[in-house]
């Protein structure tokens, strides 16, 4: 017996040292080279912070670019995905068609099937804060036209906004909603 609980013991011990010490530790400290310095990246308008940059806004005047819709109703602390996919007859019928008429009341002139997947399915967490350009771009008209301003000068601004993928290749072009909106207003200026 003494030959195996001593060793488990000491294993024990060095285990919770490097776990729930040394381990932590360093995620904190790589984390303070991160954007927002660990505690998440907020964006500022006028002074005052008006949300992470990386948590999923729910914007719904149509002076603003929309959200990607959220199962989780844009609550970090229940971010959850909706587990309902292309198949669920019940999703398709209520919750999808729905948007996509919410979205085509909202933009005149835009057609079912222009408008991008993303823009009324939810994502998996239920909290994306980003869009492709394509679903920002689609929404430019119906800014434009409530904010008195041309749809160039609005395009410009979602090319402006648009990241790029991570060196070049990985992941797709995005645009964070929120900071897109915080331009936006800044724009009016």
């Amino acid at each position: 017996m003494k030959t195996y609980l001593l060793p488990s013991i000491k294993i024990t011990i060095i285990l919770l040292v490097i776990l729930s010490g040394l381990y932590p530790l360093a995620i904190a400290g790589i984390g303070k080279f991160t954007p927002g310095h660990g505690d998440g990246e907020t964006v500022s308008y006028k002074g005052r912070v008006v949300g992470y940059a990386n948590i999923g806004q729910k914007f719904t005047k149509d002076e603003y670019f929309w959200s990607r819709p959220s199962a989780a109703n844009y609550q970090a602390d229940a971010g959850v995905g909706s587990n309902k996919g292309p198949t669920n007859a019940d999703y398709l019928n209520k919750d999808v068609k729905g948007r996509i008429d919410t979205f085509l009341k909202h933009n005149p002139g835009v057609t079912k099937d222009q408008i991008p997947a993303e823009l009324v399915t939810a994502s998996g967490s239920g909290l994306d804060p980003d869009l492709s350009p394509a679903g920002a771009k689609i929404q430019t008209a119906r800014i434009a036209k409530i904010r008195g301003i041309t749809q160039q000068q609005v395009l410009a601004l979602v090319d402006a906004q648009t990241e790029k993928p991570l060196l070049g290749l990985f992941g797709p072009p995005k645009v964070n909603v929120l900071k897109l909106n915080v331009a936006l207003d800044e724009l009016k200026k």
